[in-house]
């Protein structure tokens, strides 16, 4: 790592490994707030405050005028229970930092500590963005954006451990991640006895007709070259094998990166159902759910970022595809132009071959101070106008 400041990385690891054994879930990141919060006043030259109570957005400013770069970590865990055996587990039962939110809020408390020392080279002001509920949708980004965390700021970045060789960035051109909609759908048949089906509707037959049937949106309703996902990732119908049930009910998850097919997909599937339940004599009620926009990486923001991990990781830093998963960094980035990177956090190759919210999930923690290297490195080369290489 070519990174021309000292990063804490043996603090950033301990910061890391006491929020990983103390997650708290989304809304409920009280303990985690106060920590980064008193951890924050401890830098000293810091103006702290808690928009919600449990977010903290700290700010720092620069010797000299002049723009205002946001940096983001969300900080709320999930409800699963950790399998990886480490020494610092989750204390919690049942909850876990299973994507990765530990260290990105323990790599922001390390490019705080960093730029707090590089004050004077700075014209302008950071401003760090410890948000919860990234989980939970509408997500604690809107709620953020909404109260106005973003009326000063004229970009922003954020990044993301992935399951990609340790100390890797991947800075996406375009959109870096999906549009997370879904939906819930009832099936109502007829109940009957197993041995009389002809006496009633059987929901799990409309209902598996409806699932091999929404397996052909994306391939006939979609450009090839898109990305979009239908996926039926429930059913639930029935106590018995020879009952036929009243219902059945379905979770399908959708997402798109385009907001035509984020419309068509969503048209198709209606008709859909609609279809196969008139066929069959069911009704059905479906309800759905609209989660988080397409992050959309601002191209000049994007050619920042990657500059700057390859001011810190060289040839590892890169152009890459963004994810199939979903961000709602998105509340931020339909506001002011930004870029979403992806760090590399270890593979099978390390050990580690289980992706983001995994109960066995866990990074390879070489990869922290690459990712606040690269924080630090993108406000340097924004707001310091000391060196001739400075924008």
């Amino acid at each position: 790592m070519a990174a021309q400041f000292d990063i804490p990385t043996e603090q950033v690891v301990a910061w890391r490994r006491h929020l990983h054994a103390h997650p708290e879930l989304s809304y409920q990141e009280h303990q985690t707030a106060d920590f980064v919060a008193a951890t924050l006043d401890g830098f000293g030259g810091l103006e702290v405050t808690r928009p919600t109570e449990t977010s903290v957005v700290a700010v720092l400013r620069g010797a000299r005028p002049g723009k205002t770069v946001a940096l983001r970590a969300d900080m709320d865990a999930l409800p699963l229970t950790e399998e990886t055996g480490v020494e610092f587990a989750s204390t919690v039962p049942g909850v876990m930092h299973a994507c990765g939110h530990d260290a990105h809020t323990a790599m922001l408390l390390g490019a705080a500590q960093v730029l707090v020392g590089l004050r004077e080279r700075l014209s302008g002001a950071v401003k760090f963005i410890f948000q919860h509920a990234e989980e939970q949708p509408p997500g604690g980004a809107l709620e953020l954006a909404e109260d106005g965390v973003l009326v000063d700021v004229d970009a922003i970045f954020g990044l993301h451990v992935m399951n990609q060789p340790v100390g890797s960035v991947i800075v996406p051109t375009g959109p870096a991640s999906t549009s997370a909609d879904g939906f819930w759908l009832t099936i109502k048949g007829q109940g009957s006895h197993g041995s009389m089906p002809q006496k009633g509707i059987d929901p799990i037959l409309v209902a598996s007709q409806v699932v091999l049937a929404l397996n052909t949106v994306t391939s006939r309703s979609i450009d090839p070259t898109h990305m979009a996902v239908v996926s039926v990732g429930m059913l639930q119908a029935g106590d018995a094998p020879n009952v036929i049930p009243d219902t059945a009910r379905l979770g399908v998850s959708v997402r798109t990166t385009d907001a035509d097919d984020r419309a068509t997909v969503a048209r198709r599937c209606e008709e859909i159902v609609q279809g196969v339940c008139d066929a069959y004599g069911a009704a059905y009620d479906i309800d759905w759910v609209r989660g988080y926009a397409v992050v959309d990486n601002d191209p000049e923001m994007a050619a920042v970022a990657l500059a700057a991990a390859r001011k810190i990781a060289g040839d590892a830093a890169s152009e890459g595809p963004g994810t199939s998963a979903s961000e709602d960094f998105s509340a931020y980035t339909q506001r002011v132009p930004g870029a979403f990177l992806f760090l590399g956090a270890g593979t099978a190759q390390d050990g580690l071959p289980f992706q983001n919210h995994h109960p066995k999930f866990d990074i390879v923690e070489d990869c922290l101070p690459v990712g606040v290297g690269t924080h630090v490195q993108i406000v340097l080369d924004l707001l310091d106008d000391t060196q001739e290489e400075a924008r």
